[in-house]
């Protein structure tokens, strides 16, 4: 397994990429609503990344080994959808949730970065899934620093969602990132403590955590992309891509509008 160690001139281009693909969901935060549809947000992504920011919209036409060209500018996942959901013209309803993934690229280097929306009132438990599954997420990212270990990570995120009553999807996972979309380590959100790969600095992965309201079981859409939970409860994500620096992390997909972290984080 060849994982990328970058330099500080490298991070610096991830720095610039990461920051894009959060300002891109800043812009989207005022358009999610009832009424608007996962594919005008897609075109509105679209011309920001190409137009305002001279950015290429990696997902558009990606294509690994066994699929079909992905054919939208981000990937939009709604209620029981749980990752990879295509943009289409069908309405946001007042209490959806919708995971936005965006990743730009910039002068080469990758940025990826997820939030989820609730759309007009949510319900409580929709609110709690999504609120807990940031939390789930800061919960792994506070575990990278230098010699700990990818199943640290792992372990602390699924630890605490299966404490909240949710489960892990396990058939995705976070990922390196770097000049490739998709770069070694995975980054599992399950796992046990102490084991899987060392973390040293210049490291740069996904954290990127899939948790359902219910079971773990998913399946796939006939679209070849689609993923869904088997039980259609719901699923929520949240991503950020992270640095191993000499005496933790860095995150590098913050921008002005992004949520601040949960309160333990500071702590």
């Amino acid at each position: 397994m060849t994982i990328t160690i970058k330099s500080a001139a490298e991070v610096e281009g991830m720095r610039v990429a990461g920051r894009l693909a959060s300002e891109v969901l800043d812009m989207l935060a005022a358009h999610v609503k009832p009424g608007v549809s996962t594919e005008q947000l897609d075109k509105l992504a679209h011309e920001h990344i190409v137009n305002v920011q001279g950015a290429v919209p990696a997902p558009l036409n990606y294509a690994p080994p066994g699929y079909t060209p992905y054919p939208k500018s981000i990937c939009t996942s709604i209620n029981h959808q749980v990752c990879h959901g295509i943009p289409n013209d069908r309405p946001l309803k007042n209490g959806d949730i919708v995971n936005i993934d965006v990743t730009v690229i910039k002068d080469g280097w990758h940025g990826d970065t997820s939030r989820m929306f609730v759309v007009g009132e949510g319900s409580i438990a929709a609110k709690r899934l999504c609120a807990l599954t940031y939390e789930a997420m800061w919960k792994g990212i506070v575990k990278v620093k230098p010699g700990a270990r990818l199943g640290d990570i792992g372990h602390s995120i699924q630890t605490f969602a299966e404490s909240q009553g949710f489960s892990i999807v396990r058939e995705f996972c976070g990922h390196g990132i770097g000049r490739k979309f998709h770069e070694e380590p995975q980054v599992l959100h399950y796992g046990r403590p102490g084991t899987l790969e060392e973390l040293v600095p210049g490291m740069t992965f996904t954290i990127e955590p899939m948790v359902n309201a219910g079971r773990r079981e998913i399946r796939e859409m006939g679209d070849g992309w689609t993923i869904v939970t088997k039980d259609r409860s719901l699923s929520a994500q949240w991503e950020h891509t992270v640095l191993v620096t000499d005496t933790g992390y860095e995150v590098l997909t913050l921008s002005a509008g992004s949520p601040p972290p949960p309160a333990f984080v500071a702590a």
